[in-house]
């Protein structure tokens, strides 16, 4: 048996069950893509708002209109909701979808079936006692930087960024602190001078007073700016052998949430706050919930399509510092498919 997984029931307000999980997933899901088609989709951080499509489409009953039974799991980082797909506990994770990338290059084929975004949703943001000497990413030398989980795609974002400016990956330490309270914990502790995150943290943490935004990267102008270019990150990645063997069940996911994403470009932060767990706000009040949401906002497509050109920026971004990708050649058009989102009515 694995160890415990933290499991949150899609019908509940939040993550606050304990399930064991056996790494005979694939058994949970028909082959045939009857009514009822149970699915556990891993999330890396149901309460991220970068990963507010899962939640809101189970919310919205998209996934039940379709006839599926889905099941919403949760853990902090990407890169353990990563473990949970490749182990066989889950049949899909939303997770950044350059672990597609990263999996190919160890002999896993993984692909992302839907694209939640065009940019990382992710700002580095700095505490306040640390902020005369930490004004850019050239200025990572030396200090403690909190990202949600050691190869999770805060960790693959920092030090992009900080070899893109002159700093070695050995030169600063990547800290891992996860979200939300963790890390606003961390921050105020002194433990880190800055660190990546996403809202409701960064929300948060600005609403208190307890640090600044250094590199902002919620938009795709701030992607552009950070990365050079366009950088999906938020997605429904799968094992590329069950998406081939589940196509009806695929077709569904990506129906609902294809759905999901178009309500989103139509209605107000405030409107999908509603619709929202309340919890999910992070003790920060609805009021400051809606703002982490309508910054974040931008980031997400309307219709599930990877980007133009978001593919080749997720390589030359993992290959300025990725020693197992440096040398590798990766066929990008194995780590992605549109074939469910343009199908998808």
């Amino acid at each position: 048996m694995r160890a415990p997984l933290k499991v949150a029931a899609a019908v509940a307000a939040s993550a606050v069950a304990l399930t064991t999980l056996t790494a005979c997933g694939g058994d949970s899901a028909s082959a045939s893509g009857g009514k009822g088609d149970k699915v556990k989709i891993m999330v890396g951080g149901l309460d991220k708002v970068i990963y507010l499509p899962a939640m809101l489409t189970e919310r919205l009953g998209y996934f039940k209109a379709e006839g599926l039974d889905v099941q919403l799991l949760t853990e902090p980082a990407g890169v353990q909701a990563e473990t949970a797909l490749v182990s066989g506990d889950v049949q899909g994770t939303v997770g950044f979808y350059d672990h597609t990338l990263d999996l190919q290059v160890k002999g896993k084929q993984v692909e992302s079936v839907v694209q939640f975004s065009q940019a990382p949703g992710e700002v580095e943001i700095v505490s306040n006692a640390a902020a005369g000497d930490l004004t850019a990413a050239g200025d990572f030398k030396g200090k403690k930087l909190g990202v949600t989980g050691i190869g999770s795609s805060t960790d693959f974002l920092t030090k992009y960024l900080a070899v893109s400016n002159g700093v070695k990956t050995s030169e600063f330490t990547p800290v891992a602190v996860g979200a939300g309270q963790t890390f606003i914990s961390a921050m105020e502790q002194g433990s880190i001078q800055g660190g990546m995150t996403t809202d409701p943290t960064v929300a948060t943490i600005l609403d208190k007073g307890l640090g600044k935004v250094l590199i902002d990267m919620r938009t795709p102008e701030g992607s552009r700016k950070a990365l050079g270019g366009l950088y999906p990150s938020s997605s429904l990645y799968m094992q590329t052998e069950w998406v081939n063997t589940h196509k009806e069940t695929v077709q569904k996911l990506a129906n609902a949430f294809v759905k999901t994403l178009n309500w989103m470009s139509t209605h107000s932060a405030a409107e999908i706050a509603a619709k929202m767990p309340a919890d999910y706000a992070q003790g920060g009040g609805q009021e400051l919930y809606v703002k982490a949401i309508e910054s974040t906002l931008p980031m997400f497509t309307k219709d599930g399509v990877m980007p133009e050109g978001g593919p080749e920026t997720v390589e030359r971004v993992l290959k300025a510092f990725n020693p197992n990708l440096q040398n590798a050649k990766v066929d990008l058009a194995k780590t992605y498919t549109t074939e469910f989102v343009k199908s998808a009515g």
